[in-house]
């Protein structure tokens, strides 16, 4: 089964800013991530989105959810600091076409410490074995 997983966009540095964390939106440098998104994931049969509840991973998914028509679902499991035994049951029930939007660390636990620039994706075969990336999609500029 093939899904995407998506690191959300630019959300400047975290060390600045002194609210909660979950409330960090996209800088302008992630907006333009965000609104390359449906081009960049063009072609790609995307079914279903589900997203962090962190402002910035649904600021990141909104433009694709509105292109393609469709509702993004905001899920827990995808939250800053989830680990792969979190993340690994949402797999396993998303199905073939699923955009999952998360973090950086949540990357790092699904595809073994890849770099995973802020606004890239990652074309993932989910099976058996775990998770195999099968294509990257570099953030775009």
């Amino acid at each position: 089964m093939l899904a995407v997983i998506v690191r959300h966009g630019s959300a400047g540095d975290r060390a600045k800013w002194r609210e909660d964390d979950r409330l960090r939106p996209l800088a302008g440098r992630g907006e333009r991530q965000a609104a390359a998104l449906p081009g960049a994931l063009s072609g790609l049969p995307v079914h279903r989105i589900l997203t962090s509840p962190y402002v910035r991973c649904v600021q990141t998914v909104r433009p694709l959810a509105a292109a393609l028509g469709l509702e993004f679902e905001e899920t827990p499991a995808l939250g800053d600091g989830a680990v792969r035994a979190d993340v690994m049951p949402v797999l396993a029930t998303t199905g073939a076409g699923t955009v999952l939007c998360t973090h950086g660390d949540v990357c790092h636990e699904l595809l073994g410490r890849r770099k995973t620039p802020k606004g890239s994706a990652w074309v993932v075969d989910v099976g058996a074995r775990g998770v195999t990336a099968v294509r990257h999609i570099p953030a775009p500029r």
